[in-house]
Parts: structure tokens; C-alpha cells; sequence
């Protein structure tokens, strides 16, 4: 493989809390995006408060990692009264560049928050050369775009848009139902509104049939013997495919996901950051970075849209999640011997994998332990308490230890 001349992508991490932060930064984000506690799409996420703002964003520039700020719901009339000193607060936290997708919190960040780069959201359904050079033309420095777009539809509005304007697109995580995920059956059927951050996700529901007459009566909706899932729509998994979003001039590759855990933040981030880093090096990709998508918890994998209209599926609307991370690493000496804290139970003699900030994955039959005493433990039990383990070999803070724990079928909806 040759390597590519072109420059290589930033990669754009989830981060809802100061934990999922600090993952995606170790383990190779070049930039973050993230919310205060209004005006996100995620109301959600953990997201962070005035006071932990500031902080966040210096740790990520700590870490020469740019941090980018979520302002994209569509303000009613109060909102926008409040914008102004939300905006002012984001640029006096440092933050470089606020994700908007309403023209009047667009212009209000222009005025309010001068420091900061403008981002057009996702929401604004940037699907044209033309949308995105009007963009340009106002003041943005780059646009998220469409979903719904192919490959060649990108080709042409990096052809035709000026080189100064940067173009960023998902690559991994879930997908909307609805157009650039402008939705109102959330607001419908629950009074959680969707275009400000509340969605309740009901295009995941499973539905029955009501006949006018008699109601109470619930008559199934069948495809076939498994049920009906007439909207539901599989994770984006473009990992296989980072050569050809290279290609087609692509800025930045973004992750979807501030909603879900710090082990998905690490765990997808570092995956992307060792693929795009090979691409870009013309090095063979190790299938090791692939398998670790199959790691977290998700819905059946697609390319999106970027290879033509990915089809409906109609099978479930479940979770995969085949792992389960059991510990932290929160510091580990020369010899291996580690400080973990305990997420969820594990056994000595049980094999587990153990994958860190820049960390091939591994795995290693668990040692008989310690508690902080010095005292063996063979299967510590209570979570957060922290224990001791040898480890095969020393690795950084921040690894992760795990466990193939599969799902069961009465939790398969968390996340």
C-alpha cells in the first residue's frame, strides 16, 4: 500500500461526561464535541455544567485535543432570549467551535461568541454544494453533512465548495429514522421533544394493531413469525471503508455517541484512531482495530448511505453486546503489578482481555488477587472497590479489563 498524500482526517469523539472525555482523548481523539447542559441534542448525555466546562476543556487541550460544543436544538422564542449568555459563557470556557443548526443561534454565535468557529450541525441537512457554500459564504468554517448522502454526492460538494470550508460526516453509531434526524413522533406519542435532545427513540418500539371498534383489543403487526420493526434502522459502521471517506475529501470523521458508555468512547475511538492512522500510512489495517467495533454494544452494522439507500431491517431492535467490562486500570507499575477499580464481578482463572490508550488488545488467564491490605482475593464483588492484579506485562492508566459476557435477552435494550 502507498501512503496517502492527502491530509489525514481529524477524528471527532462523543464525550457526555468528563469520563467519557478523558477516554476518547487517551485513547486518540483529535478533537471532542460536547454539550452544556442546554441547547444540545442530547439532553440525556450527562453533558457538562458551567463549572465543569472550563475544566473539560482543559484537559482536552492538555492533550492537544480541540474541543467542540453542541448548540444545535432548534430555540423557541424563551430559548433564544437565553441564548446569548450561554453562547458567551462557551467562548469564555475556551471552546473552539460551536455545532448550530438554527440560522438565528448561528448569527447569535457570530456576535455572541466571535473566538469561537461556527459548525453547521447534522439538523441543518446539508445535502448540496449550493446549501453549503451559502453556509460558507455567512461565516461557517465547516459543515456536518447529511446522513442520507452517497460517497459520490460528497465527491461533488467537496468539488464544488471552497477548499477553506471543511466537510465532516459520521462514520460509526446509530442512525435516525427520520430525515437528518428532524423527528416529531417523540413529541407525538411521549412529550419528549426530539429537535431538543429528548428523543425517547419510539421508531425502537415494537407496535400492535388497534381496530376502531374494539378498543383494548391488540391484534400483532407481523412481517413475520419474529414481529414487526417497521422503522428501526441498524448502527453506521464505516471502519472497512476509511480509505474511500479519505478519498472523497473528507475533513473530519465523527462519532456518534455521547449518550453511550466511556468503554464504547474508548473502545471506538481507539479502533478508528489505529485504522485511520494506517490507511493514511499506506500500512496494512491490523483486523484486530475491526473486531473491537464487535466489542461494544450496538445494533446490527451498515454502511449508512454512502454505498446507496441501506435498506430496512426488519429483525429486531436489540442490542449486541457480547462483552462486559468487569475493571479499570488506574495505575500499574514497571513489573505489572496494577491498581484496578471493579466495575463488574470477576473470578481468578476466568480469561479475560485486557485493551488500553494505544494498546492491542490481550488476553491472560486472571491471577488470584489482592485486596488493599495485601490480603487474596479471589473474586472481589462490591463495584468501585479497589483491588490489586499482576498482570502479564505493564500498560497504561486507563486500560480497560474485560470479560465475553453475552446479553441477556431482558436487557437487550440498554445501551
Amino acid at each position: 500500500m502507498m501512503e496517502r498524500t492527502g491530509k489525514k482526517p481529524e477524528l471527532l469523539a462523543p464525550a457526555g461526561d468528563m469520563e467519557k472525555l478523558k477516554m476518547a482523548v487517551l485513547y486518540g481523539a483529535d478533537a471532542v464535541y460536547l454539550a452544556g447542559t442546554s441547547f444540545g441534542m442530547r439532553s440525556f448525555a450527562g453533558n457538562f455544567t458551567d463549572e465543569e466546562l472550563p475544566l473539560a476543556v482543559r484537559y482536552a487541550h492538555d492533550h492537544g485535543v480541540r474541543v467542540h460544543c453542541t448548540v444545535n436544538t432548534m430555540p423557541r422564542n424563551d430559548e433564544a432570549q437565553r441564548l446569548p449568555a450561554h453562547l458567551e459563557r462557551l467562548q469564555a470556557a475556551g471552546v473552539d467551535a460551536l455545532i448550530v443548526a438554527d440560522l438565528g443561534a448561528f448569527t447569535l454565535a457570530g456576535r455572541y461568541a466571535p473566538c469561537c468557529q461556527r459548525h453547521i450541525s447534522t439538523q441543518a441537512s446539508v445535502s448540496n454544494f449550493e446549501s453549503a457554500r451559502a453556509w460558507y459564504d455567512l461565516g461557517a468554517s465547516r459543515v456536518i453533512l447529511a446522513r442520507e448522502l452517497s460517497l459520490p454526492e460528497i465527491r461533488t460538494i467537496r468539488e464544488r465548495t471552497p477548499e477553506a470550508l471543511e466537510l465532516e460526516a459520521f462514520v460509526h453509531g446509530a442512525m435516525c429514522v427520520s430525515y437528518s434526524g428532524r423527528c416529531l413522533l417523540s413529541n407525538y406519542m411521549t412529550g419528549r421533544d426530539a429537535n431538543r435532545g429528548a428523543c425517547a427513540q419510539p421508531c425502537r418500539y415494537q407496535y400492535y394493531l388497534m381496530e376502531e371498534k374494539r378498543p383494548g383489543e391488540y391484534f400483532p403487526v407481523f412481517e413475520d413469525e419474529k414481529g414487526a420493526y417497521i422503522m428501526n434502522s441498524r448502527d453506521m459502521c464505516m471502519i472497512d471503508h476509511l480509505d474511500d471517506l479519505m478519498d472523497a475529501g473528507l475533513d473530519s470523521l465523527k462519532i456518534e455517541g455521547r449518550a453511550k458508555s466511556a468503554y464504547y468512547a474508548a473502545i471506538v475511538t481507539g479502533a478508528y484512531r489505529h485504522v485511520i492512522d494506517d490507511v493514511a500510512a499506506g500500512r496494512p489495517v491490523d483486523p484486530v482495530w475491526r473486531d473491537e467495533v464487535e466489542h461494544v454494544s450496538h445494533r446490527r452494522y451498515s454502511t449508512g448511505f454512502y454505498y446507496g439507500p441501506p435498506g430496512q431491517y426488519y429483525e429486531d431492535s436489540r442490542y449486541i453486546r457480547d462483552w462486559q467490562v468487569c475493571a479499570k486500570v488506574l495505575d500499574c507499575q514497571g513489573d505489572g503489578t496494577a491498581t484496578l477499580r471493579l466495575n463488574n464481578k470477576l473470578s481468578a482463572g476466568e480469561e479475560a482481555e485486557l485493551v488500553g490508550p494505544d494498546l492491542r488488545p490481550f488476553s491472560f488467564p486472571v491471577p488470584v488477587m489482592e485486596d488493599m491490605e495485601g490480603l487474596p482475593l479471589a473474586e472481589p464483588r462490591r463495584p468501585g472497590m479497589l483491588f490489586r492484579m499482576r498482570l502479564p506485562r505493564a500498560v497504561p492508566a486507563m486500560s480497560l479489563l474485560r470479560l465475553p459476557r453475552p446479553l441477556s435477552p431482558g436487557l437487550q435494550r440498554e445501551r
